[in-house]
């Protein structure tokens, strides 16, 4: 994935290449670069692994296995997934694979409908790759908190230090040391936990 870029990598799976001509004609280079095609489940398969892919767009039914279930095997990864699938099977097909955040298209539809589904597809997986970004340092912040937690008691324990005093002995560490809360803590640790 390119966190938090603007440009999105996109991986066409189709057998036709006039569908992968006339979807990558609509998709703008400075927005959605490179457009790359597939013609198969097992070649994107590949793709998928040599490159990370953004958006995954996928013309069903593929000629090696069935769409629905290619894209249900990569709904647990930060790509945005659009399965284009015949107006006959949108509902059956988007009921099933849209609590798995995929979005389905009925085709043949007009190039502003496929244009405004594949941005708002572009602009779902940005939030979300916000929303990990956001999560990820909170879930730092909360293991630097309980390294520093641990080293404090280890320090009111041994030392007989009030947590106050605790705080205040890490705090020092870490400017003395020129390291962070964390590390002054880790070393605290280290050193009672022999």
């Amino acid at each position: 994935m390119n966190p938090l870029s603007s440009i999105r990598k996109v991986l066409i799976v189709s057998e036709s290449d006039t569908f992968f001509d006339n979807i990558s004609s609509i998709l703008p280079k400075e927005q959605f670069h490179p457009v790359i095609h597939a013609k198969n489940g097992g070649e994107a398969r590949r793709k998928l692994l040599e490159s990370d892919i953004d958006l995954l767009l996928i013309d069903c039914p593929l000629p090696d296995e069935h769409g629905v279930l290619f894209a249900e095997n990569f709904s647990e990864t930060n790509m945005g997934i659009l399965l284009l699938v015949n107006a006959d099977m949108y509902d059956e097909v988007c009921s099933k694979v849209e609590d798995q955040g995929i979005i389905t298209l009925p085709k043949p539809n007009s190039p502003q409908i496929f244009y405004m589904a594949v941005k708002m597809l572009s602009a779902m997986t940005l939030r979300l790759e916000k929303m990990e970004t956001k999560n990820r340092s909170l879930q730092e912040k909360m293991a630097d908190i309980r390294i520093i937690n641990k080293a404090k008691w280890m320090l009111i324990e041994n030392k007989k230090m009030s947590e106050s005093e605790a705080h205040h002995f890490i705090e020092k560490k870490a400017m003395d040391e020129r390291l962070s809360r964390r590390e002054a803590a880790e070393r605290i640790i280290e050193k009672y936990e022999l």
